[in-house]
């Protein structure tokens, strides 16, 4: 393997630029910057390179170094490098950087960007730290980086109690599900005596009764941690709230890094998971999906409309990864990248364009405001509809036709039901903000953003809008697929030929949708839909107050928990047990603080009583 000294360059760029802006240059917001994007950016040429000498596959794809041996655990600091991991690398540096680029003028007048980049820069490096992980030790020690990083960005206006609450609120879901993640890698270790990857996958596919009778719980226990990550319910509530962070950090956490790191986990750990595992693992996906896009159709927060996009599109990811479909939900994770990077960004575009308004019923017309913005977001949402020829009609379309070919049909079913509500939910925002008339003074004095912003926008609508063809799947087929056939540009452009019935009907459903968004907000002034369904709109609107129920039953259990150990702590093992050898222990040195008076007939008295106790004991027996 060439330029082996490469992949650890990529890797710990991020970290240098964290410490030395949060080091030597926190007080210069510019040169932190930089320094930042320098970093990512780099890596990103780097990768490229790499690839290019190396190639996809390369002949020793594993690069480590001994860490920790301990009896029977031995683990390395070292990197997988394959397909799998170099396209996520691609993408964590590639969108990443194109993330951080805008960022530098996003967060132009924030006194805090030093220290905005160097959290940046933090997850970077967490992020770039899973994906490239070859054992499980190393690729949970970066898993928990991420939740911190996330933590200090979702939180990163501190100032403000919704964003502090939106931090811990991720922080702590994120914490039950990875601590399911670690149980199942305690589990696979103790059955299987390693954490590296290679070695488990060799061991599995030797002896595919390897994990015994735990092997549904182990792989259910793995999958926990995915189910944190990529927000799947019932831990789904977190990523909504995650919003409350600046809108280049929703387009990191949602595109480019934290939500993508369970969906990778599961394919890259998919030799784990027996039938009965990825069976409960694709109707999680599947209703995931559904539930999300029902909520994203009531949203007003033009954020949160597509942070519910988000939950629902990995639904489908994880639904494919149960269906045994590892590729098409990888490339359905790298086309989304694109597309979802490119939403949120340009709704942060709007954002500024708005000064700061997010409520999409304050916008309108800014079409004409913002001409650039809006021709991005339209690619961003023809793709995230799945419309033919976008990056998001082959990816979303290769997953139906994995439901197809598994003769899934009711999670068919669910999955086109969803298809058809991404497009209303996508266009309703759409046509809502960019068409019909200015609703606020805001709306009315709109303006374009700088060139410094729209440039990555630019960069990333090619991508959204050519990035099914381009050989992405090729290359995830090439790792997943023992005898995978490269397909030529031409061939790829037509794939979905392949599967007619479920490229027919997904394109039907995304055009219905589109056309019903159109027939009701075209020109709306407000809402027309809680008026159609009533008390559905209702519940939509507040998450089918799951927040709520959480609220009367989980947080309320654990308050009534924490309440019955406190009063066992504070009463019986404080007050009763640890105080009674405390008072006693006190009360002693009272009483034989009394003897010590200074008297000398006292200590001759107690001499005499105590020769007396004596004799009388010895005397007397």
């Amino acid at each position: 393997m060439k330029y082996e000294i490469l992949p650890w360059i990529i890797l710990f760029l991020p970290l240098l630029a964290t410490a030395v802006i949060t080091l030597f240059t926190l007080r210069c917001r510019t040169k932190s910057s930089l320094i930042s994007i320098s970093a990512v950016v780099t890596g990103f040429v780097l990768t490229i390179v790499f690839i290019a000498v190396n190639g996809w596959h390369p002949v020793a794809s594993e690069t480590a170094v001994n860490w920790l041996s301990i009896g029977d655990l031995h683990a390395d600091f070292g990197l997988k490098l394959d397909a799998l991991s170099m396209m996520m690398m691609l993408i964590v540096t590639g969108v990443g950087g194109a993330i951080h680029i805008y960022s530098y003028s996003y967060m132009d007048e924030d006194a805090g960007k030093a220290r905005f980049f160097a959290f940046m820069s933090l997850f970077t490096f967490s992020m770039l730290g899973i994906v490239m992980s070859n054992n499980f030790l190393m690729m949970f020690i970066f898993w928990e980086l991420v939740g911190v990083s996330s933590y200090l960005l979702i939180g990163f206006w501190f100032e403000k109690p919704s964003a502090g609450d939106a931090a811990k609120k991720a922080f702590i879901t994120n914490r039950l599900g990875d601590f399911g993640f670690l149980l199942g890698i305690l589990m696979v270790w103790g059955i299987l005596g390693s954490l590296n990857f290679s070695t488990l996958q060799s061991s599995i596919v030797a002896n595919p009764a390897a994990l015994g009778t735990m092997a549904t719980i182990a792989g259910l226990l793995v999958f926990c941690g995915a189910m944190g990550k990529s927000a799947q319910f019932p831990l789904h509530v977190w990523l909504p709230d995650a919003m409350e962070g600046p809108t280049p950090v929703s387009a990191l956490i949602h595109a480019a890094t934290m939500v993508a790191a369970g969906v990778y986990m599961l394919c890259r750990t998919l030799f784990l998971f027996n039938a009965d595992a990825l069976h409960v693992i694709a109707y999680i996906g599947g209703f995931t999906a559904l539930l999300a896009a029902l909520m994203a159709v009531q949203q007003n927060d033009i954020k949160r409309i597509i942070a519910y996009s988000t939950l629902s599109q990995l639904g489908y990811m994880v639904m494919a990864v149960g269906l045994n479909g590892p590729t098409p939900a990888m490339f359905h994770l790298t086309t989304h990248a694109f597309f979802k990077a490119l939403l949120f960004l340009s709704a942060g575009s709007v954002i500024i364009g708005m000064h700061h308004e997010q409520d999409i019923w304050q916008m309108g017309n800014l079409r004409k405001k913002m001409p650039l913005t809006f021709w991005t977001f339209l690619i961003g949402a023809l793709a995230l509809s799945g419309i033919p020829p976008f990056s998001g009609f082959y990816s979303k379309d290769s997953i139906l036709a994995q439901c197809l070919e598994e003769k899934n049909y009711l999670l068919f079913g669910v999955a086109v039901f969803v298809a058809g509500l991404t497009a209303f939910y996508t266009f309703r925002l759409f046509f809502v903000v960019f068409f019909g008339k200015e609703k606020s003074d805001y709306a009315k004095h709109a303006h374009e953003s700088p060139l410094v912003m729209t440039l990555p926008l630019v960069a990333l609508a090619v991508f959204a809008a050519i990035g099914g063809f381009i050989g992405i799947a090729n290359n995830y087929g090439s790792q997943f697929v023992a005898e995978h056939e490269t397909l030529s540009l031409a061939q790829q452009v037509l794939e979905p030929l392949h599967a007619p019935v479920a490229m027919l009907i997904g394109i039907g459903v995304a055009l219905a949708g589109i056309f019903l968004a159109f027939s009701l907000y075209k020109n709306a002034g407000t809402d027309p839909l809680p008026a159609k369904l009533g008390g559905l709109a209702t519940a939509m609107k507040n998450k089918f107050y799951l927040d709520e129920i959480y609220e009367a039953t989980v947080i309320r259990l654990h308050d009534l928990i924490a309440t019955i150990c406190d009063m066992i702590d504070r009463w019986i093992v404080e007050g009763a047990c640890i105080g009674f050898v405390r008072g006693g222990t006190d009360l002693t040195g009272r009483a034989l603080r009394l003897v010590q008076t200074g008297n000398l007939q006292t200590y001759a008295f107690l001499f005499v009583l105590g020769v007396a106790l004596v004799l009388y004991f010895v005397l007397g027996k």
